[in-house]
């Protein structure tokens, strides 16, 4: 890309409309200079002393008539106006507003050796589509993506818990409760998709109590995440509790929360049966029971990530059982020695301590520092009295990413978050999973609290840290769409390690030569795999509601684009691919139910409206079902 400007210096002598009112005196001159008159006249004595004579002539009417000399500017300024740009060019009635100009504005300058990758170009051409309308339509495209998904499903595999759409076929590897029924229940509300609401509400009503009864081995966080968060939200969103009443058909509210309480009940038994304050990892419902993972230890993140969920059922219930053991748990783990904030991603039920060194914010560690934040927004008026530890814990999390984790790649720069699998005096390793990507919306969220940037800088609600990490946080969103960006396919990876100057291998770009970023990015064989996930995009609805910045809405259609392109599976549903690097992309037969849960539901959401579902007022659980914050 030139680093040249549109305009010239030069160019800007002369008057243009689009940088500044052009005075009536300059228009009236320049028409006549430009007119036959010129041709014939101006050659001769008389015509030029006439001329001078008619130029003197409307001066003077502007200084004795400002009001004449007002209503023919504006006559001319509205001729020259496109597309209401015109409105504001006129002048004051004052002589001194009609002279007084201000000097043209200069076009924006990219920041020295600032190129713009060849997306930032594609990116920001269609941003002039950036009118309400133009955002619903595309809004429009993402719900028909979500009926087209749904519609797969309930052909293939109502009831099962995902879609296999290449088989034509349900599959049940989350315990077999419906998963993507009760992930896509909210999703639907949000979206107003009625009919959908009333397929999958009826669902839940008829079916889902008998399966907590009678089937076996479920996994604690996967379950409370997908099928509790999503029963909770549908209560609160089709108007229980003062809900927001989004949505009219299906059962009546209490019925999902009544489902709901039956199967935190059993999910409880991972607490009570525990030794220590971390829960077991896995829990059998027809017994019920609870007991260890095979190797006894549970996932850090996955023992963090109950609380939005265990707190909203007390709230809800009357009966604080469910958020005391939950809350038990980041109490025990405030006591734990960390890292500059920073925990392993291990945690034995057993002792109650970590367990190795592993530190990464990707699998098994993210949703601890997401939850940390949010747990502590969803108290809302007593956020400031009990639960102070809860921020404490998470701003001395950040300050231990950026002192040890952030790094930038070569040879352009891409800030990452990248790992230290052997511990804090280990080796730091370049790997960040697409997983990681959910941290720029938790910084965002974290620094704002929900409001805008704005908002929050005119209130004096930042402070230093606060504008530190939400600049981290846009430069990790960048990163992260330039992870889709650099791939044949123009969609993610699950793992890319980045070009230091202590690691590099060579020919394992994505695939995009024309990617800026391609000699920044590298992508092992083993990690091309793209699962429909929804991190990035999640990050990118925060960051516009935070930012009010379109470009992260354009981001977020790009992205949306390529999977239309090449994860949309005709006979219904949408697929996971085996490598985004080659053309055309190898599919895997699965529909992941957060496609449907989460993935979705952020780009709907990043497409409309700011006020639907505010984020002052609701938290989103890690799968992305919002949840009321207390007393708003």
């Amino acid at each position: 890309m030139s680093k040249s400007l549109p305009y010239s210096v030069k160019d800007l002598q002369y008057d243009n409309a689009k940088f500044r009112q052009r005075s009536v005196s300059k228009v009236i001159t320049q028409s006549l200079l430009t007119n036959n008159m010129r041709r014939d006249c101006v050659s001769c004595s008389t015509g030029k002393f006439l001329a001078l004579l008619l130029i003197f002539g409307v001066g003077y009417l502007m200084l004795t008539h400002p009001s004449t000399a007002h209503s023919l500017s504006v006559r001319v300024a509205d001729k020259l106006s496109i597309h209401g740009e015109g409105k504001n060019m006129t002048g004051g009635n004052t002589v001194s507003g009609r002279i007084g100009r201000k000097p043209p504005r200069l076009p924006p300058r990219l920041p020295p050796g600032e190129h713009g990758s060849h997306n930032d170009q594609a990116v920001h051409e269609p941003a002039k589509l950036n009118t309400d309308s133009g955002w619903v339509v595309r809004q429009q495209k993402v719900k028909e993506a979500f009926i087209h998904a749904w519609s797969g499903y309930r052909k293939y595999a109502m009831g099962n818990d995902e879609l296999m759409p290449l088989s034509q076929k349900g599959t049940d590897g989350l315990g077999g409760l419906g998963a993507t029924v009760v992930d896509a229940l909210d999703t639907a509300m949000i979206m107003g998709a009625d009919d959908i609401v009333l397929e999958a509400g009826s669902w839940v009503e008829t079916h889902l109590s008998d399966l907590i009864r009678k089937k076996g081995q479920v996994n604690l966080f996967e379950t409370t995440i997908r099928v509790l968060g999503g029963l909770l939200s549908a209560y609160h969103l089709s108007g229980g509790e003062k809900g927001a009443n989004i949505m009219h058909k299906g059962p009546k509210p209490s019925v999902y929360l009544d489902i709901a309480k039956a199967l935190a009940d059993r999910l409880l038994l991972a607490f009570t049966s525990s030794p220590t304050p971390i829960p077991f990892s896995d829990v059998i419902l027809h017994d019920p029971s609870a007991h260890r993972a095979p190797d006894g230890l549970s996932s850090t993140s996955e023992v963090s990530t109950l609380q939005l969920e265990f707190n909203y059922i007390s709230t809800l219930s009357g009966n604080p059982k469910y958020s005391i053991e939950a809350m038990k748990v980041l109490e025990h783990m405030k006591g734990l020695q960390k890292v500059e904030g920073l925990v392993p991603i291990y945690i034995s039920p057993d002792s109650g301590g970590f367990s190795g060194e592993n530190i990464r914010l990707g699998s098994r560690g993210d949703s601890y520092y997401e939850y940390l934040i949010k747990v502590w927004l969803q108290q809302g008026s007593n956020r400031d009295k009990n639960f102070t530890y809860l921020h404490d814990m998470y701003t001395e999390a950040m300050k231990g990413v950026r002192h040890r984790l952030v790094k930038k790649s070569i040879p352009n720069g891409l800030v990452f978050v990248g790992e230290l699998p052997y511990g804090p005096d280990g080796a730091f390793s370049s790997k960040m999973d697409h997983l990681v990507c959910f941290l720029p919306g938790t910084l965002a969220l974290g620094a704002t609290k929900g409001f805008t940037k704005k908002k929050a800088m005119e209130e004096n609600l930042l402070n230093f840290e606060d504008l530190e990490n939400l600049k981290l946080a846009e430069d990790l969103a960048k990163t992260c769409f330039e992870m889709y960006a650099a791939t044949s396919t123009g969609l993610a990876p699950e793992i890319v390690y980045f070009h230091t100057e202590e690691y590099s291998e060579e020919g394992l770009d994505g695939g995009n030569k024309s990617s800026k970023y391609m000699n920044d990015i590298i992508i092992k064989p083993l990690d091309r795999h793209n699962l429909l996930r929804p991190e990035t995009v999640e990050s990118l609805f925060v960051l516009y509601r935070v930012t009010e910045d379109s470009k992260y809405r354009e981001w977020g259609w790009h992205i949306f684009e390529a999977f239309e392109k090449y994860t949309k599976v005709e006979s219904g549903g949408y697929s996971s691919l085996d490598d985004v690097t080659s053309l055309p992309p190898r599919r895997r037969d699965k529909m992941e139910t957060f496609f449907l849960g989460e993935t979705l539901k952020y780009l709907y959401l990043l497409f409309g409206d700011s006020s639907v579902i505010p984020l002052d007022k609701f938290v989103f659980n890690t799968e992305a079902h919002p949840l009321p914050i207390k007393g708003i």
